[in-house]
């Protein structure tokens, strides 16, 4: 029989024993603390993991990663144009990340309706606009469909502003910009979507590209700026520094973290408070183990002793009991990881937990766990409870007397 093998039995007699009536209870207590720790921890990072994918997807669909514009500072929509050109294509794409690029140009107007009028700030996008991704904020209608040789005249806006301009998809749509000569398009409502985020909804309406080049008089070259889209989100920052050096000195990248700094410090303070939130439920978890840890040693006393004066090393003691808490660890982990997945299974599912959009920037609680967080999260807590049990193990296990420990009652 091997060393471990005898552990592991002896272990197992512990935790068998119907004498241990006193422990028993403590320990069933212990597994469940352990499990709603675990619980508490894995819907933390899910929960987490869940915002940062939505806004994520929520962002790309409406300004992709990264910006790249004229470097000027008028922080209007009436922005300087840049040149589309070849050279320009080519220092984006020397970097490897780059997946695709979207031009794009926007004009400030007015939307008039019978008795309502409204602001807007139209986004002109052409065919290399990702519909397919786009389509998930839709609630009503279609995207944007594309001529080869002539404009649409087709719009697409925001729940909030048709509610605003009460309009429905098919409505027609008329918009008036001031400048001079004063301008007027009309279009016709094709989509109305919402992405939850209120710096897109209370103002982007979509456009065909060229309607917004002819209202600023610019040429089929001249946009806005260009939206990169990269391979890893996770990346986007060094992405944005690399462009930013290989374009030309009187245009600049920016990050959407850059251009919406308060909707990802927002998401930041996520991260802090799981982090806080972890530490303190591994400690709770530490000293739940130690107190179980204690008890079954103060009540295997005399078998501690029985054990010693048969010849058992004071090492071989303690990883004996080392088996015993690490079991009852198991058991907590295995309890605790199978209601938090659970449950965050149901919540994906089934978004049962609703949250006020306007607040949270989504109607529901979303929930994402990655396969490689759960496992390091399980490892951790185990680890960091197994390791606060050695020391204590080794003193109790050394200063057992055998003969004491035998009478010991």
């Amino acid at each position: 029989m091997s060393q471990f093998s005898f552990h592991w039995q002896l272990a197992h007699r512990i935790l068998r024993d119907k004498g241990n009536k006193f422990s028993k209870p403590i320990i069933r207590l212990s597994v469940f603390g352990v499990a709603l720790g675990v619980v508490i921890m894995l819907i933390a990072i899910g929960v987490t993991a869940g915002y940062k994918q939505v806004i994520e997807d929520k962002v790309v669909t409406m300004g992709q990663h990264i910006r790249i514009s004229h470097y000027d500072r008028n922080y209007s929509y009436e922005q300087i144009p840049i040149t589309l050109n070849d050279t320009l294509l080519q220092d984006i794409h020397r970097c490897p990340e780059v997946v695709s690029i979207q031009p794009y140009a926007t004009k400030v107007g007015i939307i008039k309706t019978a008795d309502q009028v409204e602001g807007v700030v139209l986004k002109g996008v052409n065919y290399s606009f990702d519909g397919r991704h786009f389509a998930h904020n839709l609630l009503e209608g279609d995207t944007l469909q594309f001529n080869d040789t002539v404009a649409g005249n087709q719009i697409i806006l925001s729940k909030r502003l048709a509610d605003k301009l009460q309009i429905k998809v098919g409505d027609k749509v008329r918009t008036y910009f001031v400048q001079d000569p004063p301008r007027q398009r009309s279009f016709t409502l094709v989509g109305i979507y919402e992405t939850g985020l209120p710096e897109y909804d209370s103002k982007f309406a979509l456009v065909d590209l060229r309607h917004v080049q002819k209202l600023n008089d610019w040429d089929s070259n001249q946009v806005s700026g260009v939206e990169v889209l990269t391979r890893d989100y996770r990346l986007i920052d060094q992405v944005g520094e690399q462009l930013h050096h290989q374009i030309d000195i009187n245009l600049k990248a920016e990050t959407v973290k850059q251009i919406y700094p308060e909707i990802f410090d927002w998401i930041a303070l996520f991260d802090t408070n799981v982090s806080v939130l972890l530490i303190i439920t591994t400690c709770v978890c530490m000293i739940t183990m130690m107190s179980i840890f204690f008890i079954i040693i103060l009540e295997q006393t005399r078998l501690i002793g029985i054990l010693k004066t048969m010849g058992m090393k004071t090492k071989h003691v303690v990883q004996t009991f080392l088996v015993v808490a690490g079991n009852t660890l198991l058991k907590g982990l295995l309890v605790g990881n199978v209601i938090g997945l659970g449950l965050g299974w149901l919540q994906q599912k089934t978004h049962l937990i609703k949250l006020n959009p306007d607040t949270y920037y989504v109607n529901y609680v979303p929930i994402k766990f990655e396969i490689l967080e759960v496992l390091l999260l399980n490892l951790g807590v185990f680890a960091a409870c197994m390791l606060v049990l050695v020391v204590p193990a080794w003193i109790i296990s050394k200063k057992i007397s055998p003969v004491k420990a035998v009478q010991f009652e």
